[in-house]
């Protein structure tokens, strides 16, 4: 990996991490079209990466996680289901990741619902995603199981099920931003402990990497959360919902020509 392929790959994550764009097609794209090799440390800094995307999170709403236990304990019970099913189905999973079709057809469907989310869900009760309760936060939870099929997006899974829950869209979408860090940081810490545990060590070009990777990350994801809640509050979902739909077919059209897709 170059320096140049990390940063690429650093502002894809950055940028698409919390837009419910699936994070997995744009970065099967940006490793296909950099002609890079799935070796391990490329997979490892992939979820690595994940960290600057979460301490940009923590920056930005640094004042929810100062309020009260009460806070922590819905996330906890929000990351409950895909914490279950994401070890129970782990072989699964993996197989799934095998097909950049799976991915590309879920970006496609999740594209074509998004279109009509905002017509679904039209009447929000809840404008602060600290008034849920713990049922909904659960609710919520077993929406982003469905982020273990490749290109369904844990973003968009998550916000959509804040919807059904009549939260507004700023809120469930801020909701999904803390529930990302307790999944981000545990599949950070797994990758890495199976990378070490396999005998890899790290170069120090490696950790060079590894450093510039997240401090990209974490600024293009800065940039990217506050654009996100701003048009999402004024527009709607329709767009990303459109964008979706291109970027999977594009992974179609790229499979279809040849390209042999990895996903990283």
């Amino acid at each position: 990996m170059t320096y140049f392929q990390a940063i690429v790959l650093a502002i894809i994550e950055g940028l698409t991490e919390f837009l419910p764009v699936s994070s997995t097609g744009h970065i099967i794209i940006g490793t296909a079209l950099m002609g890079m090799e799935p070796s391990p440390f490329v997979k490892l800094f992939t979820i690595v990466i994940q960290l600057g995307t979460i301490l940009s999170v923590l920056v930005l709403y640094y004042r929810r996680f100062f309020r009260s236990l009460d806070f922590y304990y819905k996330l906890a019970v929000a990351a409950i289901p895909a914490s279950i099913l994401g070890l129970a189905l782990n072989d699964f999973i993996d197989a799934l990741l095998e097909s950049p079709l799976m991915v590309a057809v879920m970006l496609v469907v999740g594209g074509i619902i998004l279109l009509f989310v905002d017509k679904w869900f039209n009447r929000p009760q809840i404008g602060n995603s600290d008034d849920i309760s713990y049922k909904q936060a659960f609710i919520i939870g077993w929406y982003q199981c469905l982020a273990l099929i490749p290109g369904t997006s844990r973003s968009a899974s998550t916000i959509v099920g804040g919807m059904t829950q009549s939260l507004t869209r700023k809120a469930a979408a801020e909701f999904s931003f803390f529930l990302a860090i307790p999944m981000m940081l545990g599949a950070s810490v797994v990758k890495l402990y199976k990378f070490l545990k396999e005998g890899h060590v790290f170069t120090g070009e490696e950790i060079n990497l590894l450093i510039i990777g997240n401090v990209v990350g974490f600024i293009v994801a800065i940039i990217a959360i506050k654009s996100f809640i701003s048009v999402l509050t004024k527009y709607g979902f329709k767009a990303f919902g459109w964008y979706r739909i291109i970027v999977g077919l594009t992974i179609i059209g790229l499979l279809l020509s040849g390209h042999s897709l990895e996903i990283i």
